[in-house]
């Protein structure tokens, strides 16, 4: 199979890996990345959990493991997805690109994952560990807190406050669609709304709930 050999500066000995990787289920039967994504996601917890005994001899098994699930948790391999360009790589039929699958968090996070197993089959463990080491070190280096999205923190703030939890629509999107762009509204009933602009749904989800997250915490303050 034909077509890029490198990514995210890798490059492929077997390129059919990363073909296979970058290929959703709705372009093929069998050939798509989803039995990469279930090696890639073994490979990713080995080396996080490794990493992080080195990293933290005398913690505790409890905090270790909200570290584990703050490297490993689907907004963050979709973020990844996005830095590293393998969203924008992903391989799709033209119906599931009009229905916004390049831009689902599920979907970003099982292409960071098969690529991961990719790298695995293609270069070994090896690979696959300086790999994620170089690409989760800032995460690492930050600790949990830095994990939490905006997404996250409106919903907590809302969850502390017995309110409803908040909700997102699409109020318009524009441009071709190989560039689009996206207007979200971020809303928590009768307490305000937030709109926000970006390339990706979730960009776009992620800022107006930042922008919804300011405005109700300096009205309550």
């Amino acid at each position: 199979m034909s077509g890029r050999k490198t990514i995210a500066g890798y490059t492929f000995s077997r390129p059919s890996y990363l073909q296979e990787a970058l290929t959703h289920p709705s372009l093929s039967g069998t050939h798509n990345y989803q039995r990469l994504e279930f090696l890639g996601d073994r490979v990713l917890g080995l080396v996080i959990s490794t990493w992080l005994l080195e990293a933290y001899p005398t913690e505790a098994e409890g905090k270790l493991n909200r570290r584990f699930t703050a490297l490993v948790r689907r907004e963050t391999l979709a973020e990844m997805a996005y830095r590293l360009g393998f969203s924008d790589a992903l391989k799709l039929t033209p119906g599931a690109e009009a229905e916004g699958t390049r831009d689902k968090e599920a979907v970003q996070a099982d292409v960071t994952e098969a690529v991961i197993g990719a790298m695995y089959l293609d270069g070994g463990f090896d690979v696959a560990n300086i790999f994620i080491r170089k690409h989760w070190a800032h995460l690492m280096k930050e600790g949990p807190s830095a994990y939490k999205d905006c997404k996250t923190l409106l919903q907590e703030w809302c969850q502390a406050r017995g309110l409803p939890l908040p909700y997102y629509r699409m109020v318009e999107r524009t441009g071709p669609d190989h560039n689009p762009e996206f207007t979200i509204a971020a809303t928590v009933e009768n307490h305000g709304e937030a709109h926000a602009t970006g390339s990706a749904k979730r960009q776009a989800e992620q800022a107006a709930a930042g922008a919804l997250l300011a405005k109700l915490t300096g009205e309550s303050e």
